[in-house]
C-alpha cells in the first residue's frame, strides 16, 4: 500500500510543473485536495528547495532544483517510455510477447518486454537480454536501416568478435544480400541456425527525427502455431510497423516537450 502523503505531494508538485505560476485557488481546483494539506504540502517543498513563493506574482512556482530530479532519466529509454503502450496492447490483443531494444555498441540489448503479460511467452524474461546484430530479428531490424557510414563502422567492430554469430561479417556479399533483402521487405526474422529453435522473432526498426534508426520492435511466437514463418509476417509485420509509425511519434512529441 502506497503512502497517501507522498502520492499527494508528488500530484502537486507535477501541477506546480504545468504552469508558470500556481496559486492555491488553482490547485485546489486541480487537485481537489483541502487548502490546509496544500499549504502544508507547498510548505514542506518549499523548505526542501523544489517550489518558491513568488510574491511578486502571486503564487507558486517550481524552482531550478526540480530539474535535478531528471537527471537519472536518459534519452536513450524515451523510445520505452513511447513504446511502453504500444507494446502492451499488441499482447493483449495478439497474447504474444512484443520487445523494444536498443543498441549497445556491438548488438541489440532488450530494454522492454511484455514477456510478463503473456501466457505463451517462450521466454521467461528477456529484458536486458543482449542480441547479436546479425542473426537476431531485432539486431537485423536496426542494423539494415543504418546509414552506410554507420554500418560500415559496426561491421568492422562485428569482425573483430569471436562470436559465432557474427560470422557473416567476413562474408561481404552474403551480408549484402541478406541486408538488401531486409531493407527490401522492411522486417527482419531470427536466423534458423540459431538457438532457440522452436520459435521466431519478427523485428521491425523504429525511426526518429532526420530518419535515423533509433531502436527496434520485435514479436517472438512459436513456430508451431503457423503453417509457415511467411504466415506469421504476413499477420504480424504490417502490426508492427504500424505500432513503429506510431511509437516515432510519440517519441517526437516527448523528445519535444523534455527540450522546453
Amino acid at each position: 500500500m502506497g503512502i497517501r502523503a507522498i502520492e499527494r505531494a508528488m500530484n502537486v508538485l507535477q501541477e506546480l510543473n504545468l504552469q508558470p505560476i500556481n496559486t492555491i485557488a488553482q490547485l485546489h481546483a486541480r487537485t481537489k485536495l483541502p487548502k490546509p494539506t496544500l499549504v502544508r504540502i507547498l510548505r514542506t517543498l518549499e523548505d526542501a528547495g523544489y517550489v518558491e513563493n513568488d510574491v511578486r506574482q502571486g503564487g507558486y512556482c517550481v524552482s531550478a532544483l526540480v530539474t535535478s530530479l531528471s537527471s537519472g532519466f536518459h534519452k536513450g529509454p524515451l523510445v520505452v517510455e513511447a513504446g511502453r503502450a504500444w507494446a502492451i496492447a499488441i499482447t493483449r490483443k495478439h497474447k504474444w510477447p512484443i520487445a523494444i531494444a536498443l543498441p549497445d555498441y556491438d548488438g541489440m540489448v532488450v530494454r522492454f518486454s511484455t514477456v510478463p503479460d503473456s501466457l505463451i511467452s517462450p521466454f521467461h524474461s528477456t529484458v536486458n537480454k543482449r542480441l547479436c546484430l546479425l542473426t537476431r530479428g531485432l539486431g537485423l531490424a536496426y542494423l539494415a536501416f543504418l546509414d552506410k557510414d554507420e554500418f560500415d563502422m559496426i561491421i568492422d567492430i562485428l569482425k573483430r568478435s569471436d562470436d559465432p554469430e557474427n560470422a557473416l561479417s567476413h562474408h561481404p556479399n552474403e551480408l549484402k544480400r541478406l541486408v538488401g533483402k531486409v531493407r527490401e521487405a522492411g522486417y527482419a526474422t531470427r536466423s534458423s541456425l540459431v538457438e532457440p529453435k522452436n520459435s521466431n522473432t519478427i523485428g521491425v526498426p523504429i525511426v526518429g527525427q532526420g530518419g535515423r534508426v533509433i531502436a527496434s520492435i520485435g514479436l517472438t511466437y512459436f513456430k508451431s502455431a503457423f503453417s509457415s514463418e511467411q504466415e506469421a509476417c504476413d499477420r504480424y509485420v504490417p502490426i508492427l510497423q504500424s505500432a513503429a509509425a506510431a511509437i516515432s511519434e510519440d517519441l517526437d512529441r516527448l523528445s519535444n516537450s523534455f527540450a522546453i
